[in-house]
């Protein structure tokens, strides 16, 4: 009997032991683990408790493989493929053993898999956080083979996700209409997410989607997985649907030509994939991510961001010291902290005066700029303002004295000539060449320690890889090309953040091409779009706020008509659009008249008092743009539920119009909210002006916003937007 019991208590210890549970405040991830076989999903989902876990039924119907491998069960998709060095093309993985480690707010679980035939293993991380709602998940392939052995797929993860009424919301677009919402429902088939760009990759899609579980998604209610990929190369989310009880989504570097031999000895680290989850909408994922984003993965996530000027709208390539100068008392008057000169500054024998030549040639043009950055520091000191700079370090022109002493660092593939891109003559450096990773680093370097008070960088990349080759990688390894680029980029992002820490850093590339969580750890913010137009800014920054925090994203006013789509907007609706993020202008103040400035001036006052509740606030979106309803709401509320800044934006005007009473969210019901409107323009103040509601009130029932602002007779428009404060 004793002998039995004990045999009882061993089978129950190694059960035990076999289930890996991770805990966020609000959500479980279980895998089973049992050594000698594959790690398995059992549930992820709001957070069970013990008794929960110890009744947690197991899955079927589906499979469950946490990181399934390719070649013992062909017709299912797989997270590793790989070709041995003796030419097989099966692997399988099972459980070694399971690790744990602690740091700081974080507890990584790593189950350890080998295949039993060949020396190859893969770790499978799981990383959760105590203090935000995130799982991020990567493998470690290892070769230990004699041989180098060829990764043809190789994903950072994988999730198994029940079937019902489940729809995936992504971000598609392109150039200047970036990050428009895409919501579908999962159907039987394949839907893929991709990126091919090889420099910039999110611009046509994002490396992130939703799945609402119920449905729809909705923005404040409904049970939703958030997933993000967090890299700044080509990428592909793939989600399969077949026969079984489950959707697959699988995630990872795009593997098209880019097929990786792994050399004896080598280890292969996929990037993160994050995972979170809410049964609070899409609005609660989001909350998710912000959080989580700003505290572990953006740079300088806790502080606030200054008001900027940036030259660009304004002035294009004529820049001269004068110039500079004047527009930086312009943005000192109006109550600005930044002004950052953007392209057209540089070029000694190829001065930069469109965008055909001189990108490599980082010295000043002397002839534009007589004094030098030393002449634009000292009118920023005079101004009271601080000082930016644009570059684009990672690209140079055939016209530059750069590409006449080094034609080997361009990317372009042997017995071709390259393909040129903006202006017939850029072409991209080849960061996977040391040497190009040296003189990119150089460029940063140079400028912030001849000049370290430059405050501001806006580090710009107009081009994707337009030719596959690599003049640096041996020709049997010409499918790294994509990989080594981003591993290139990423050592001279390490090396600029561990030498330059404090300066802050814009990731623009040709406007939102480089919104992503691969970049962002070494960014401080990115460029949402070259589209300045306040009306589609609307669209564009409500898909954009899905994965990233207001405080990332770079939101100006600009001048018009439009330079993108030549639309005309009031002063007021691209203030009011503009200050839902991180605010700054891109016009030449010249130009602007007295009464405007005066308005620009108001609101970035206005701004300063509502920037830590933009800037830091939990956001509750609610009424898209997307539903066509003819206007769209939403709004920042303060962890301690104390302040709260909410938008109103009318998308469209008609007589007769009929607009619904938007409702609000994310107060607390027991407090009483003092209504503020900001950016006034109005003869009359708000019939609410100065009132007083319970947050019971306001999100039950909500406020009547008149159509149109009140204003005198001459000023009138279609446009009508609202900021109100609620304290």
């Amino acid at each position: 009997m004793r002998k039995i019991i004990m045999a009882l208590l061993t089978l129950v210890s190694l059960t035990i032991s076999a289930q890996v549970s991770l805990h966020t405040p609000k959500m479980t991830l279980v895998l089973n683990a049992e050594n000698g076989k594959a790690p398995q999903y059992v549930y992820f989902g709001s957070r069970l408790s013990n008794s929960d876990l110890n009744r947690l039924q197991f899955p079927t119907g589906g499979r469950m493989d946490a990181y399934p491998a390719y070649g013992m069960n062909c017709m299912a998709e797989a997270a590793l493929a790989l070709r041995h060095a003796d030419g097989n093309m099966s692997t399988e993985l099972y459980t070694t053993g399971i690790d744990t480690q602690k740091d700081g707010n974080s507890e990584t679980v790593t189950i350890h898999l080998k295949d039993p035939k060949y020396p190859i293993t893969v770790d499978l991380h799981y990383r959760a956080y105590s203090d935000v709602d995130m799982i991020e998940t990567w493998t470690d392939i290892t070769n230990n083979e004699k041989s180098p052995v060829t990764l043809t797929t190789f994903a950072s993860g994988m999730l198994p996700i029940r079937r019902g009424d489940v729809w995936a919301t992504h971000l598609s677009g392109s150039w200047g209409n970036e990050a428009r919402v895409t919501e579908e429902p999962l159907e039987p088939g394949q839907l893929i997410v991709k990126n091919k760009d090889g420099v910039r990759n999110a611009h046509t899609d994002h490396a992130e989607m939703m799945f609402s579980l119920d449905g729809k998604g909705r923005e404040n209610e409904g049970d939703v997985i958030g997933a993000a990929l967090c890299y700044s190369g080509n990428y592909r989310l793939k989600v399969e649907t077949d026969d079984t009880e489950y959707h697959y989504l699988f995630a990872g570097i795009n593997e098209d030509n880019s097929e990786y031999h792994l050399k004896k000895g080598e280890t292969f680290t996929t990037p993160p994939l994050a995972l979170t989850y809410s049964t609070e909408g899409l609005s609660g994922v989001s909350r998710n991510f912000h959080k989580w984003g700003r505290k572990y993965k953006l740079m300088h996530g806790d502080k606030e961001r200054k008001i900027l000027l940036n030259s660009w709208e304004g002035v294009y390539f004529d820049i001269n010291q004068e110039g500079m100068d004047q527009m930086m008392a312009d943005i000192a008057s109006m109550g600005g902290e930044l002004f950052v000169m953007d392209d057209g500054w540089f070029g000694d024998k190829y001065p930069r005066k469109t965008d055909n030549s001189s990108l490599g040639d980082w010295v000043v043009d002397t002839n534009k700029l007589p004094e030098g950055i030393e002449g634009l520091l000292r009118d920023a000191k005079k101004n009271g303002v601080k000082f930016g700079i644009w570059i684009e370090p990672e690209m140079s022109n055939t016209v530059s004295e750069l590409y006449e002493k080094h034609p080997d660092w361009i990317i372009k593939p042997a017995n071709r000539d390259a393909v040129l891109g903006r202006g017939g003559t850029q072409v991209v450096l080849d960061l996977s060449n040391p040497k190009v990773q040296d003189f990119v680093f150089s460029i940063v370097d140079n400028l912030l320690s001849k000049y370290p008070e430059i405050d501001y960088i806006k580090w710009d990349a107009n081009m994707a890889i337009a030719n596959h080759g690599s003049q640096y990688l041996k020709m049997q390894d010409q499918s790294h090309l994509y990989i080594e680029y981003h591993r290139g980029f990423e050592k001279v992002c390490q090396r600029v953040r561990e030498k330059y820490p404090d300066v802050t850093i814009q990731a623009c590339a040709s406007g939102g091409g480089r919104a992503n969580w691969g970049v962002l750890p070494y960014f401080d913010e990115f460029w949402v779009s070259d589209n300045t137009d306040a009306l589609q800014r609307i669209y564009m920054q409500w898909g954009t706020s899905y994965f990233f925090p207001s405080i990332a994203m770079a939101c100006h006013i600009s001048a018009v008509p439009n330079h993108t789509v030549f639309r005309t907007t009031a002063l007021k609706y691209r203030i009011d659009v503009a200050m839902s993020g991180r605010l700054g202008m891109e016009i030449q103040p010249k130009n602007m008249t007295d009464e405007e400035k005066a308005l620009c001036r108001k609101a970035i006052s206005e701004y300063k008092q509502i920037r830590p509740i933009v800037q830091f606030g939990d956001i509750y979106r609610l009424v898209s743009p997307y539903d066509h309803k003819g206007l769209a709401s939403m709004m920042y509320v303060t962890e301690r539920k104390d302040k709260a800044v909410f938008y109103w934006w009318k998308t469209e005007t008609m007589q007769n119009q009929h607009l619904p009473r938007v409702k609000m969210a994310g107060l607390d019901p027991t407090r009483t909210y003092t209504i503020h409107e900001l950016n006034r323009i109005d003869v009359r103040p708000l019939e609410f002006e100065g009132k007083s509601f319970s947050g019971s009130y306001l999100m039950n029932h909500g406020l009547e916003i008149p159509y149109n602002n009140d204003v005198e007779w001459n000023k009138k428009n279609e446009w009508s937007s609202r900021v109100l404060l609620l304290e």
